[in-house]
């Protein structure tokens, strides 16, 4: 039997009957064959196929999942290559003091009390913006500092927790999710002091120019129209000289401002600068923005689950800076907090903390098994323990699944869905 798959479903053991598209959008002379070797899986996924045909006759199916264990391990193994593959400095002394670590519960529980103060805070400075009245520095700096505190003692809470964020709050909350990832990723990157809370101001401002973008293209619950995505690119010219017109903002909020959409290939927007002409705090907003983006529910698209979302950045060519994206991924995780996993024994488990040393071995939370199709009762388990049996294969797509309250499992508290 014939069956149209999306690349990302394709495992060893699948006989390939066509690639969709042209000839030349795939690497290999043939196009029926049997996939036998990672190596050529890589190359597949490399060449930009995004679908193809298998035969269920010749080979394995989509649901053969106890033959996908191998290419899983390869794809996963690739993106943590690529991800390592720069070097990052050593943090500078004052980030390696310890601090006051609160349990993983408590941690959750005090970032969705963040959310619920930030979220009136944002939207009435996005209101005042659409008005012309000036940003409120003064007001901005607190809430900086108060989101700098919640990253400081646990960099994974308050991020996962405004992933979540509601469809109709997505603007406001976003730039709080930016904020704190424009911190977690600066204090990776060995920023400090005045020059951090930039950074993270940068964050909290850098969509301010949404604020004059028409609400019927900004709120549209479906995709936009050409267009609509040419209104809707011009907020970053706009956001810019909103925020030099008021001149109470420094030079690096500005610039992540303008250029947060810049690419390294020179492909971006409003400037189109290559890859040497873009700041490294230009480069940063890039990658807090596309991955808080790409794992926001928005009314004509699911979010992307978060481990799926670094393992595909990644791989995206001459988007984001490897240096800048490795940093990244070491401060949020290859599988950050609440990542859906496959593990080499055949259950799933969410994923409850990331460990910085070893990327590909979170703490998750196991509570499916595939082989038995049934819930198990959770348990959790330390990946990177001397000795652990078990190991990360693959980043699951929820989508694929009907689970349903994966966030509980992972500890985000119910009063989130109030927001």
């Amino acid at each position: 039997m014939k069956q149209k798959i999306p690349a990302h479903q394709l495992r060893l053991g699948m006989h390939i009957h066509e690639f969709c598209g042209s000839w030349m959008s795939h690497p290999f002379w043939r196009a029926k064959f049997t996939l036998n070797s990672a190596d050529d899986l890589k190359k597949i996924l490399d060449g930009g196929v995004t679908e193809l045909w298998i035969d269920t006759d010749k080979g394995n199916g989509v649901e053969d999942l106890s033959t996908s264990t191998a290419v899983a391990v390869a794809v996963a193994s690739a993106a943590a290559a690529a991800v390592a593959a720069v070097e990052l400095p050593a943090p500078e002394p004052e980030l390696s003091q310890s601090v006051a670590q609160p349990s993983h519960e408590a941690a959750l529980g005090q970032a969705a009390a963040l959310c619920r103060r930030s979220l009136p805070k944002i939207a009435a400075l996005f209101g005042e913006a659409r008005l012309g009245k000036a940003v409120d520095t003064a007001a901005c700096g607190t809430l900086v500092d108060e989101i700098s505190d919640s990253v400081l003692q646990n960099p994974g809470a308050l991020i996962s927790i405004a992933r979540l964020k509601r469809r109709d709050e997505y603007t406001f909350m976003h730039s709080v999710a930016v904020c704190a990832l424009m911190l977690a990723l600066g204090r990776q990157l060995g920023l400090q002091g005045e020059e951090l809370k930039q950074a993270g101001l940068a964050g909290l401002l850098h969509d301010l120019g949404k604020a004059l973008i028409p609400l019927e293209i900004l709120n549209k619950p479906a995709k936009l129209t050409e267009a609509e995505l040419t209104v809707m690119r011009g907020h970053a010219m706009r956001g810019f000289e909103l925020l030099s017109e008021g001149g109470a903002v420094g030079a690096l909020v500005l610039d992540v401002c303008l250029h947060h959409h810049e690419k390294m290939d020179g492909s971006g927007y409003p400037e189109g600068l290559p890859g040497d002409q873009i700041s490294l705090i230009a480069k940063m907003g890039a990658v807090c923005d596309v991955y808080d983006a790409v794992t926001s529910a928005r009314p004509y698209k699911d979010g992307w689950d978060p481990g799926e979302a670094v393992l595909k950045m990644a791989q995206w060519k001459g988007h984001f800076d490897p240096h800048v994206f490795r940093a990244f991924a070491t401060a949020i995780g290859i599988y950050p907090i609440g990542s859906l996993v496959r593990l080499s024994s055949g259950r799933l488990a969410v994923v409850l903390s990331h460990n910085p040393a070893a990327l590909m071995s979170p703490a998750v939370k196991v509570f499916f098994s595939i082989k038995s199709d049934m819930w198990i009762d959770p348990y959790v388990l330390d990946l990177a323990r001397q000795g652990c049996p078990d190991k990360i294969v693959a980043s699951e797509a929820p989508s694929d699944w009907s689970f349903r309250g994966l966030e509980q499992l992972w500890g985000a508290p119910p009063a989130r869905a109030s927001v």
